[in-house]
């Protein structure tokens, strides 16, 4: 990723992060929440600069497997990736977690 990498998210739960260092800042966290992380592309579309990937994530959150289908939008510059905004859909995460 480019230095300054922006990560954004659409979902209600994500939040935003600028720069490839708060990003890999974050990461350690994220990934010990959703131990034993997975993406399984279903899709993927690439034109120029530009990709768009579907995806299944797959992980367990405090023991709860849980599995969701979202999309990131990637725009590469230079072989880095400089953007990506994913979608998913929050109440899905909150249901299988119980939180919903």
């Amino acid at each position: 990723m480019s230095d300054d990498f922006s990560n954004e998210h659409t979902s209600a739960l994500g939040s935003p992060s600028r720069g490839k260092a708060a990003y890999q800042e974050r990461l350690a966290d994220f990934l010990a929440t959703f131990s034993g992380l997975t993406y399984e592309a279903a899709d993927i579309i690439v034109e120029g600069d530009r990709a768009v990937a579907a995806y299944v994530m797959r992980a367990r959150v405090d023991g709860t497997p849980i599995e969701i289908q979202g999309i990131m939008r990637l725009t590469i510059r230079g072989g880095l990736i400089e953007r990506r905004v994913d979608y998913f859909d929050s109440l899905t995460f909150l249901r299988q977690t119980g939180q919903a």
